[in-house]
């Protein structure tokens, strides 16, 4: 039995969100949010946030037990890319791309 969650459209890039997601791959849930709650990386909100809500599903839908709950999977996907323009000397024009992000944990029940 496994339970999942999903954050669509995350205003961080995935490459940042990735370093995180690797922290916490295969870790208990309980130890993967103390190890997020004192990583200094922008992607540890959204990823605590993430396996928090994994968590909360497993509870209420399948009736889990929540102290037995391992990270299986995290895996971050990108999204659409939006494409900005900055203007530069003599009439050039440089892209700024800001990419965003999916992010995917599914959480099981150690047997």
């Amino acid at each position: 039995m496994e339970a999942r969650a999903i954050a669509k459209h995350v205003r961080i890039a995935p490459r940042k969100i990735r370093i995180v997601a690797d922290l916490v791959r295969g870790k208990n849930v309980s130890e993967a949010m103390a190890i997020l709650k004192f990583t200094p990386k922008v992607g540890s909100k959204v990823v605590e946030k993430v396996i928090r809500s994994a968590a909360a599903n497993a509870e209420h839908n399948n009736d889990m037990n929540v102290d037995a709950l391992y990270i299986s999977e995290i895996f971050v996907d990108q999204d659409s890319t939006m494409k900005r323009i900055h203007p530069r000397s003599r009439g050039q024009a440089f892209k700024i791309l800001k990419k965003s992000s999916h992010v995917t944990v599914v959480v099981k029940e150690r047997a």
